[in-house]
């Protein structure tokens, strides 16, 4: 356990640092939503081209756990949606919310940086893999229920038609399709510009895990306890499980990939929650999910790293 919060506790001090900051207005927050726009605009691109662009396009797409990750975030959308839409009688935009917190890990900001100090190098796989699956195949899908449910005159082909072309002009997708070609195209990035790549690209990690903390500050929170807790036990101890029985149960894969798949489901959900709460209307609920989850995945997420070092179900932890 000693070695596990060796990795986790270092990642949740800059997460401090960066609330304290905020807090005592010694970084402004609005510096710090700059230094958020830099990391999902540059450095969190030139990380996915440096890990596809450096290696054959096989050792990057993984179909098991691509259907693992995304089995698993489908399922768990899919029943948060349905379950506060019949259930709890939530409207279709909130039920869009609560399946998207339960489902949505924030793999570039919290899953990236764990899974490096763990893993190493493979982290940079597993978070292409993820973000294939997050931005890909979950985003649109959130966005067409969440944009139908106030645009209910037009269709739901249009409405995710104009999902996929926002997108499309998305840095982070750009960023896979390039890396993507380069693989492909087995074209060798000259020298000085992948050395700026490998910079902007290793500045991922602690300026994201510093802008987390410095956005928790100022967070609203309402007498939402019933659904903020229902979203929270999903995302931190749901998701990861049923990735991890997904990973058991599928065909094999390199066991670092299995630890990386489940270790990113762990994370709590994305930073933007509550930027997608207000863009619908439940802003409150978003912030408290995000800040509630954000402070227990220490916890869980160290307790779930323990148990797979402990049980080694995937072998030995690197």
């Amino acid at each position: 356990m000693i070695d596990i919060l060796a990795v986790t506790t270092p990642i949740f001090l800059i997460i401090a640092v960066g609330y304290f900051a905020v807090y005592r207005n010694i970084v402004p927050q609005t510096i710090v939503r700059g230094m958020g726009a830099f990391v999902m605009n540059f450095a969190l691109p030139c990380l996915l081209i440096r890990a596809l662009a450096q290696r054959d396009l096989s050792e990057v797409i993984e179909p098991i756990y691509l259907l693992a990750y995304g089995g698993a975030s489908i399922i768990l959308f899919s029943s948060g949606y349905f379950y506060a839409l019949a259930v709890a009688k939530k409207r279709q935009s909130n039920a869009m919310l609560q399946g998207m917190g339960m489902s949505f890990s924030n793999s570039g900001f919290v899953g990236y940086p764990i899974v490096l100090q763990l893993l190493g190098p493979a982290a940079e796989i597993g978070l292409a893999l993820c973000v294939i699956i997050e931005n890909l195949v979950m985003m649109p899908m959130a966005l067409v229920l969440g944009d139908s449910s106030q645009n209910e005159d037009q269709s739901k082909g249009r409405v995710l038609a104009k999902a996929f072309l926002k997108l499309g002009k998305n840095p982070i997708i750009i960023g896979i399709v390039l890396g993507l070609c380069i693989s492909l195209s087995g074209w060798t990035i000259p020298s000085p510009i992948f050395k700026a790549i490998d910079m902007l690209a290793s500045a991922s990690g602690p300026v994201a895990l510093f802008v987390i903390g410095g956005g928790l500050v100022g967070l609203k929170l309402k007498g939402l306890r019933t659904d903020v807790a229902r979203i929270i036990t999903a995302k931190l101890i749901l998701h990861p499980l049923i990735v991890f029985a997904l990973v058991w149960a599928l065909p094999d894969i390199d066991p670092v990939l299995q630890i990386a798949c489940v270790a990113f489901a762990c994370s709590p959900m994305l930073s933007i929650y509550p930027i997608f709460g207000q863009r619908y209307g439940h802003e409150g609920l978003c912030a408290a999910s995000l800040m509630f989850a954000t402070s227990l995945s220490f916890i869980t997420i160290s307790t779930a790293l323990w148990l797979l070092d402990l049980t080694q179900i995937f072998g030995p932890l690197p």
